[in-house]
């Protein structure tokens, strides 16, 4: 509602500004023309009620432009249309607004008087109100148009937001099964060896799944929700590889609540056990952090294994949980990201992400 009555304000704003810069015209044309001074006074009045009549009739021009366009296969009939109706609203309107110039007059004009008046009249402004009706009836079109292109781009942009949206969520989806079969692995093992063990990973896996059933469709969650996740899933590894596996985690407590994409940080680990612990009998070590450097968030995985052989075609050779990792971020945003895989000195692996901040809005 309030929306409308600005829209109407706007219009009668329009409409006086039109006035008013006739109003300036006329002013200026009768001094320098005709040498005889128009008042101020009298081109105001004389130029804002000519132009307030045509906005009394606009709403019928752009009603007509809308029910006849000017289209494939209509062009013909809107012509029959507008152009005689063109005429016939110029004529209408320099009627009405010469008896409102007339009531100006201090004392009323004589029937031939009255008559020259009007037919001087329609000499010096039908064309221009002819022309009138047609910019009005231009204007109408160019609003509708402009209309249907924004429609188009918002389509377009709602139509790029679901595509996203679906690849993100395929994208997602190869993680699920590749982390259950995974952790099945991890049972099947166990229950050869301990069986209370395995008892316990199943029911850790509970949690996990859970969990991912309550974030379904879910690509962002803050940080303290992945790293509650994350911490699930080591207890897991953990009770697969006991001592072998050693965890630090540095995350600074400003930075919990910032978002990050939905199951982010758990293949990198994944890999890092894979690679760094799981070949070794010594085990390894694997420290997580986040922090914020430089308005960005920060974070990393980084493990004392082996590293990456010289040489390693790393795209070729990606994994799935690397190369879903590394194609979500890219989707979710675009240049705004890094994720950069570099061997440490001695040994081992960092893994780095770096993501605009997006603090958690409920």
């Amino acid at each position: 509602m309030e929306s409308r009555w600005v829209q109407w304000i706007l219009y009668v704003v329009i409409w006086t500004a039109v006035g008013l810069f006739f109003a300036s015209y006329s002013s200026l044309w009768g001094r320098v023309i005709y040498k005889s001074p128009v008042t101020w006074d009298y081109a105001l009045k004389t130029n804002l009620s000519f132009y307030y009549i045509w906005a009394c009739i606009a709403p019928l021009v752009l009603w007509l432009g809308k029910r006849y366009r000017f289209e494939r296969g209509t062009r013909t009939i809107s012509l029959l249309v507008h152009v005689p109706t063109s005429l016939i609203l110029s004529t209408f309107q320099l009627v009405i607004a010469e008896i409102v110039v007339q009531s100006f007059s201090p004392e009323p004009l004589h029937l031939f008087e009255a008559f020259r008046a009007i037919q001087l009249t329609f000499v010096v402004y039908y064309h221009i109100n002819v022309l009138t009706y047609w910019a009005i009836l231009g204007v109408g079109y160019g609003r509708q148009y402009y209309r249907k292109f924004r429609d188009r781009e918002i389509r377009a942009a709602q139509l790029e937001a679901q595509l996203t949206q679906a690849q993100l969520q395929a994208l997602k989806m190869q993680l699920h099964p590749h982390f259950l079969f995974n952790t099945f692995n991890t049972i099947s093992s166990l229950m050869h060896r301990n069986v209370d063990a395995a008892d316990g990973v199943l029911a850790r896996l509970g949690d996990l799944l859970r969990y991912s059933l309550h974030n379904v469709g879910v690509q962002e969650v803050t940080l303290r929700e992945e790293l509650d996740f994350l911490q699930r899933y080591l207890e897991i590894e953990q009770t697969r590889f006991e001592d072998r596996l050693r965890v630090k985690i540095s995350v600074d407590p400003d930075v919990l609540d910032f978002m990050v994409p939905n199951l982010i940080l758990q293949p990198l680990v994944e890999n890092a056990v894979r690679y760094a612990v799981a070949t070794r009998a010594s085990g390894g070590c694997i420290e997580i952090t986040a922090k914020e450097v430089l308005g960005q968030l920060r974070l990393s995985v980084v493990d004392d294994g082996p590293g990456l052989p010289q040489g390693y075609d790393l795209p070729a050779n990606e994994g799935i949980g690397l190369r879903t990792s590394r194609e979500r971020l890219q989707q979710l945003y675009g240049d705004e990201q890094r994720f950069t895989l570099s061997n440490r000195s001695p040994t081992g692996l960092a893994v780095t992400i770096i993501m605009p901040i997006r603090p958690f809005e409920p």
